[in-house]
C-alpha cells in the first residue's frame, strides 16, 4: 500500500501519538474525537476562575515523556514548563499522622529507617531490583506489539523475564523487603494504580516504585492538559487533522476491510483505521458481529481495573498541611480492595486521593482560593445516581475537615462530581472503567486483546485496553507500537 489515509478514532494520549508516528512515516492522518475537546481522559475545563484537569495527575516516568517529543524533533521544555516535587507526596495515615515523602533518595532513606531499622539497606537492594525491572519493561517490554508469543522467545529476554519477578506477586515480594505496615502501604500505593490487588500483581511491576523513587513525581505548570496541547501542536506539524465533535456511528466494511469511517455528522474514507477508542465499544457498537475478535463473554470474563468517583471542588481559601499530591490512608485499605475487586460494591469506608494543584500552580484557582481534585477508586459497572455521589462527597469531606483540622465544605465555591455514567457518556467506557483492563499476569502482553483485529484486515488498536496498558506514558508508547505494525504491514 502506498502511504494512505488512515483515520484515528480518539484524541486521546494513544490516539495522539498514533496519529502522530503515523504521520511522520508519511501517511495522511485524520483524529476524530466524539467530544468537544480533544485530550479524552486528559480533559480540561475552566469554570469561576478555577482550572481543572479532568483526569490524570500524576506526572511519572519523564524519561517517557522526553523519549517521545524527541523522536519528532522536540523537547518537553519548548511546551511546558516541568518541576520536581517536593516532597513527592504526603500520606495521611490519622489526625496528627502524617508523611511526607521527601524527593531526594537519602532522605527518603532516613525516613523509612525511622519506621523501621534496616529498611535503608533494604531499600537500597529493593531499588536496584527494580531499577534492572525498569530498564528492561520501559525499553524493551513494553515496546513489544504483544502480536505472538514468539516475539518473547529470545534466550536474552527469556532470561530478563525470569529476573523480573513475571511470576511472584508484588504482595510477596514487598514483605521480603520490609516489615513495617507504613512502609509496606506506601510502597504499595504505586501498584493500586495498576488496577488489581498486589497479590495479584506481578512483582515486575516494583518497576512503578523505581519511577516513583528514583525518577520522581513531576508536574508540567498549567496543568497536565499542557501535554496535550504540546502533543497536538507537534501533530499539526506533522500533518495531521483533527475533527472534533465526530461521533463515530458504524464503518462501511467490504470483503474484510473498512473503506469508510461513519460519524453523525460526515464520512471519512480510509485506508487504515486505528481505534484509540474503548476497544470494547468499537468491537460491540461499530462492528456487525462476524467481524468482532472478541465474544461477550470474553469481556465479562476480563478483570477490569477500577472506575473512580471524581470531585472537582474549589474553594475561596487556602488549606493548610495538603501537599499537591495526598494519599489519605486513615482507613484500612483491605475492606476497601475487597469491595472494588470481590463484593464489587459502594466502599463503607473508602481511601481517597486528593490533589490540590494551587500549592503548586497559581494559574489553576483565583489568588487566595484553592483547587481540589479528589478520587475515590471504585469498582466498575456499578449503579450511579446523584444520591450515592452526594453521599461519598459528604465522606470525604468530612474526613478532609476531621483530619486537617478546618473548616472545608463552608469555603466551597465551585462542585463538580464525576463518575460511572460520565466515563460512560464520554468515552463509551466498558462499564465505565478509568483505567482499563487490571495489570494481572493473566492480562498481560499476549494476554492482552490484541492491537490488530482478528477479522477486519486494516483495523488496529490503541490505548489502555490494548498492549502495554494503562497510563501515561504506556499510552504514549501504544501509538508508537501500532504505527509501527502499521508501517511493517503495509511496507
Amino acid at each position: 500500500m502506498k502511504k494512505g489515509k488512515v483515520v484515528v478514532i480518539g484524541s486521546g494520549f494513544s490516539g495522539i501519538s498514533a496519529a502522530t508516528n503515523l504521520a511522520q512515516k508519511g501517511h495522511e492522518v485524520t483524529i476524530l474525537e466524539k467530544n468537544e475537546s480533544a485530550g479524552g481522559r486528559a480533559r480540561s475545563f475552566s469554570e469561576k476562575g478555577f482550572t481543572f484537569d479532568m483526569g490524570p495527575s500524576w506526572y511519572w516516568m519523564p524519561d517517557v515523556f522526553d523519549k517521545y517529543f524527541e523522536s519528532f524533533g522536540y523537547s518537553t521544555s519548548q511546551f511546558y514548563d516541568l518541576i520536581r516535587l517536593d516532597p513527592s507526596y504526603k500520606v495521611i495515615f490519622g489526625k496528627e499522622d502524617y508523611l511526607d515523602l521527601p524527593a531526594s533518595l537519602d532522605k527518603l532513606a532516613d525516613l523509612f529507617e525511622t519506621l523501621e531499622k534496616g529498611s535503608s539497606t533494604m531499600l537500597a537492594k529493593f531499588l536496584k531490583q527494580a531499577a534492572y525491572k525498569y530498564e528492561v519493561g520501559i525499553n524493551n517490554l513494553v515496546y513489544k506489539p504483544s502480536r505472538s508469543v514468539y516475539e518473547f522467545l529470545s534466550l536474552r529476554l527469556l532470561y530478563d523475564i525470569l529476573r523480573m519477578d513475571v511470576f511472584k506477586s508484588f504482595h510477596k515480594h514487598i514483605r521480603s523487603f520490609f516489615h513495617d505496615d507504613r512502609i509496606i502501604r506506601i510502597m504499595e500505593f504505586p501498584i493500586l494504580l495498576l488496577g488489581a490487588l498486589p497479590q495479584n500483581t506481578p512483582a515486575l511491576y516494583s518497576l512503578m516504585n523505581y519511577a516513583d523513587i528514583k525518577l520522581g513525581t513531576w508536574y508540567p505548570m498549567g496543568g497536565m492538559h499542557k501535554i496535550i496541547e504540546g502533543m497536538l501542536e507537534v501533530a499539526f506539524d506533522k500533518g495531521v487533522k483533527l475533527a472534533l465533535n465526530q461521533n463515530v456511528i458504524k464503518f462501511d466494511i467490504a470483503a474484510g476491510r473498512i473503506n469508510k469511517v461513519i460519524t453523525e455528522r460526515d464520512e471519512f474514507v480510509a485506508d487504515v483505521v486505528v481505534a484509540g477508542a474503548d476497544y470494547h465499544h468499537v468491537e460491540s457498537s461499530l462492528l456487525p458481529e462476524n467481524y468482532r475478535s472478541y465474544s461477550d463473554s470474553y469481556w465479562e470474563s476480563r478483570k477490569m481495573a477500577p472506575s473512580s468517583l471524581l470531585f472537582y471542588v474549589g474553594l475561596n481559601k487556602k488549606l493548610d498541611k495538603l501537599k499537591h499530591h495526598n494519599l489519605f490512608f486513615d482507613e484500612d485499605f483491605t475492606p476497601h480492595a475487597k469491595d472494588i475487586y470481590q463484593n464489587r460494591k459502594w466502599p463503607e469506608k473508602p481511601l481517597f486521593y486528593l490533589s490540590v494543584t494551587s500549592q503548586t500552580d497559581s494559574s489553576v484557582a483565583p489568588e487566595g482560593h484553592e483547587n481540589l481534585f479528589f478520587l475515590i477508586p471504585v469498582a466498575p459497572g456499578l449503579k450511579d445516581s446523584e444520591t450515592i455521589r452526594e453521599k461519598y462527597y459528604h465522606i470525604v469531606m468530612d474526613r478532609l475537615e476531621h483530619l486537617i483540622g478546618q473548616e472545608v465544605k463552608s469555603a466551597v465555591v465551585f462542585k463538580k462530581s464525576y463518575a460511572h455514567n460520565d466515563f460512560v457518556k464520554d468515552y463509551n467506557a466498558f462499564k465505565g472503567n478509568a483505567y482499563g483492563l487490571a495489570n494481572t499476569l493473566m492480562q498481560t502482553a499476549i494476554l492482552k486483546p490484541n492491537l490488530k483485529s482478528k477479522k477486519v484486515k486494516n483495523l488496529y488498536y490503541t490505548g489502555q485496553l490494548t498492549v502495554p496498558g494503562p497510563g501515561v506514558p504506556p499510552s504514549l508508547i501504544s501509538g508508537k507500537v501500532v504505527a509501527e505494525e502499521i508501517a511493517k504491514d503495509y511496507s
